[in-house]
């Protein structure tokens, strides 16, 4: 069973990069921090009680849920935003890690940034959820299975439908 400082611990680790997941699917940043927020304080709220193990796959699959439920929901007001903000501060920037000084380089991983995101956005949500949990969080196929509520076939199956699709649509950054 997890502490009550582990499980802040965890959710502040996982913070970042659930918006950024939550973004690529609603795309409204708005919505996605009420997303996340309502994940959070769900599991804290249910399964804290959990083994410390056990709270990224429960974290995910309930971020899962409430993304679906949001589409589901017809709530969703799409903005013509961009997909991240201009703040260095915000979105997948600290996830990203230490930024190298360089204006070329800045400005040649902000349009990285921006065409991965809106290819990602691109693709449909369950290749989106097999691409972020197994590419961005690392998460095994089984437990990206577990996450999305689909056997390991289905998570290969969308994983490598996303890969070619995000390849087709960035030939320029494929690696060799």
């Amino acid at each position: 069973m997890g502490t009550a400082a582990e499980l802040n611990q965890f959710l502040v680790d996982v913070e970042k990069r659930a918006f950024a997941m939550a973004m690529v699917s609603v795309k409204n940043k708005d919505d996605a921090l009420d997303i996340v927020q309502d994940v959070m304080m769900t599991l804290a709220r249910k399964y804290a009680t959990k083994p410390a193990s056990e709270w990224t796959p429960l974290f995910f699959r309930i971020l899962r849920n409430r993304i679906t439920d949001h589409h589901r929901s017809g709530s969703i007001k799409r903005r013509i935003l961009g997909w991240f903000s201009d703040d260095p501060e915000d979105d997948i920037e600290q996830i990203a890690g230490p930024r190298i000084d360089a204006p070329e380089f800045q400005q040649e991983q902000s349009d990285l940034r921006d065409r991965l995101g809106e290819a990602i956005g691109a693709l449909p949500e369950r290749q989106q959820q097999a691409f972020m949990l197994r590419v961005w969080e690392g998460m095994s196929v089984r437990e990206s299975a577990s996450v999305m509520g689909c056997s390991e076939g289905s998570v290969k199956t969308h994983l490598s439908r996303a890969t070619a699709t995000l390849r087709s649509l960035l030939p320029e950054y494929e690696s060799e």
